[in-house]
């Protein structure tokens, strides 16, 4: 996970580095759905990312993440994702998205994920976004989550 981290971070870096054009962070609370393992839980979480523009009407994006099924036996997962994705207008980003997690339980296991999702400024920097994740588990049912967020860009 911290090679993954890291590696998201060089990323994030170079790409800062190398392109002069607008850049933002973003920060947001979510929640939602997790199915998975025979069960369906609710979900919730906070994000840290940041976003470049890609010209005019494209974008990527890195973030970094913890979630916590809201179940007995579960602990908080932390992820990596990276994003990249298109801007439908002024405010409305669409997105697909794919990283690593790490395991939500002790008897689970770290997951690749991909998605895809939608998000829309509203006021002043605030956000709300939706998405949807498939995660892929070695050895295990393949599990999935829906969730919603508001946030705010700076």
């Amino acid at each position: 996970m911290r090679k993954i981290l890291l590696a998201m971070s060089a990323i994030g870096a170079s790409l800062a580095l190398a392109a002069p054009a607008h850049a933002e962070g973003r920060a947001e609370a979510r929640g939602g759905v997790f199915w998975g393992y025979g069960d369906s839980e609710a979900t919730a979480g906070i994000a840290l990312g940041y976003d470049w523009d890609l010209g005019d009407s494209a974008f990527v994006g890195v973030e970094a993440s913890g979630d916590k099924i809201l179940a007995a036996g579960y602990k908080i997962s932390f992820g990596a994702t990276g994003r990249l994705g298109v801007k439908a207008g002024e405010s409305t980003k669409i997105f697909a998205a794919g990283g690593y997690t790490t395991e939500p339980c002790d008897g689970c296991e770290d997951a690749w994920h991909a998605g895809a999702g939608i998000q829309q400024a509203i006021s002043g920097g605030v956000y709300i976004k939706a998405e949807y994740r498939h995660f892929f588990v070695d050895g295990f049912d393949d599990s999935d989550a829906v969730v919603g967020g508001v946030g705010v860009a700076f």
